[in-house]
């Protein structure tokens, strides 16, 4: 999938007026696209922002390609993206950057300045891609959003535009492919489903929802089928030859509302949490993650979703042997019974290597997933690998905070909170390696710093073995 949009004024709806726009592109085997290898031309519509969404057919496996787009005179820079290798080879490696939760307002998007100086195969995107709140007239000009609160699909066009101007996120995309999936500042903070956070009514909501999906589908490089007849499907599974095979999950469009008015519960106080008619997929992507799991022959078996798996107990922050567990609703223990029933179906069917990408939570984890969590020598069903922000802060004190409960949460394997970036990860059939690339302290102040100059380096590297989810520190 190739895309561009036409955008003079690219802040202020585009600037291209109703205008119906010829667009011509080309793929090549080099970058001064000399070896052309496919053309063709579409048109760039008014009513999709003049958007344009290119599916290429008929191109080499495993290859790297380049690619441009003409109209009006105009040229765009030359992109370039890859193809995965065929289904039945087994390439040696596979080398991708986890990122999540770039708030604009938040800081400079260094980490996508060291993702394009790595050799990488693709990005993948677990989430908060955007975010949907107002201006914040304490931020500079130089990373303030524009406008207010999102609601019309103009306010989400301006708002994907502003974060796509900025210089590092552009040439990460023109760089590699991204694989993404949603979370809910797309949309509205801790929406469910058609449920939003705040009072507005269902059908004020259910219109918000219908414009930030409509642009989201304009935006982000989807398979054009996903959308199929007015549905927004985006779970998917991809396969990089015989070494992984990858399922993009939605945790947001179908679950059911976070129990007991979301927050912060304990299981005492709010038994919803343990309900087992609660789902976090709904019932037909659940359905079609159980058959595919049983059905992948792949060495790895990545589910990349947006919101922490692994049981987070926080109840040591209610002091010295609380009598009380506590746990954030917005997560999957706000749905017990529904991951649960995934990794028991994953113990009872052996399926093996699986590894649980997630975001959302603007820190850094690694951790084992335990079929029975309250009981540390259970059966681990898999590992899950949890990237902080790219720039949306979780600060010193919640770090403070978090590092009392991780002894209390024995498959938490690390955690950090102090540093933004991201996770550099790189398969091979024997192994699954993970860098936590750290880009400067959550408190610093990052608006004073230029983006050029936040440093990067490896926090922390964590390592799987085929066949075994213990994580091994490096």
């Amino acid at each position: 999938m190739l895309w561009t949009r036409l955008a003079p004024d690219p802040l202020n709806g585009g600037g291209m007026h109703r205008h119906r726009v010829e667009v011509t592109w080309q793929v090549a085997t080099d970058p001064r696209m000399l070896d052309v290898v496919r053309v063709g031309g579409t048109i760039a519509h008014p009513g999709a922002g003049h958007a344009v969404s290119i599916r290429v057919e008929g191109l080499r496996s495993d290859t790297w390609y380049y690619y441009q787009f003409v109209a009006a005179g105009e040229r765009s820079r030359i992109g370039r993206t890859r193809t995965f290798p065929s289904f039945s080879s087994t390439p040696p490696e596979m080398r991708f950057a986890l990122v999540s939760c770039q708030n604009y307002e938040h800081g400079f998007f260094a980490a996508y300045r060291d993702i394009c100086r790595q050799q990488i195969d693709f990005v993948t995107h677990v989430g908060d891609y955007i975010y949907e709140s107002a201006a914040n007239p304490n931020v500079p000009d130089e990373r303030r959003h524009t406008g207010g609160k999102l609601e019309s699909v103009d306010d989400y066009r301006n708002r994907y535009a502003l974060y796509r101007l900025d210089p590092d996120l552009q040439n990460a995309h023109a760089g590699f492919p991204f694989l993404v999936t949603w979370d809910d500042h797309e949309v509205d903070n801790n929406y469910a489903g058609l449920i939003p956070e705040d009072n507005q009514s269902p059908q004020e909501f259910l219109r918000k929802r219908e414009n930030a999906y409509r642009v989201y589908k304009e935006t982000m490089p989807l398979r054009i089928d996903s959308f199929r007849r007015a549905k927004t499907r985006i779970y998917r599974r991809l396969r990089f030859g015989a070494l992984a095979e990858l399922f993009m999950l939605d945790c947001r469009q179908y679950r059911t509302d976070q129990p007991c008015g979301d927050g912060t519960k304990t299981l005492q106080s709010c038994p919803a949490m343990i309900d087992p008619s609660a789902t976090m997929l709904g019932v037909h992507q659940e359905e079609w993650l159980y058959r595919n799991l049983v059905r992948s022959r792949a060495n790895w078996n990545v589910l990349a979703q947006s919101v922490l798996m692994m049981r987070l107990d926080l109840g040591a922050l209610l002091g010295p042997n609380p009598p009380l567990n506590l746990f954030q609703m917005d997560t999957w223990d706000g749905y017990q019974a529904a991951r649960d029933r995934l990794t028991a179906f994953i113990a009872q069917n052996h399926v093996e290597n699986i590894v649980v990408l997630s975001g959302d939570i603007h820190s850094s984890w690694a951790g084992e997933l335990k079929c029975d969590f309250s009981n540390p020598d259970s059966p681990t069903a898999g590992t899950e690998i949890v990237c902080s922000g790219v720039t949306s802060k979780f600060g010193r004190v919640n770090d403070a905070e978090m590092q009392t409960i991780v002894s209390s949460n024995p498959h938490v394997r690390f955690f950090d909170g102090l540093h933004r970036g991201y996770a550099l990860c790189t398969v091979t059939p024997h192994e699954w390696r993970t860098d936590f690339r750290a880009v400067t302290r959550a408190e610093s102040p990052i608006f004073s710093v230029p983006a050029a100059d936040l440093p990067l380096f490896n926090l922390a590297s964590y390592a799987i073995r085929n066949g075994d989810p213990q994580l091994t520190q490096v």
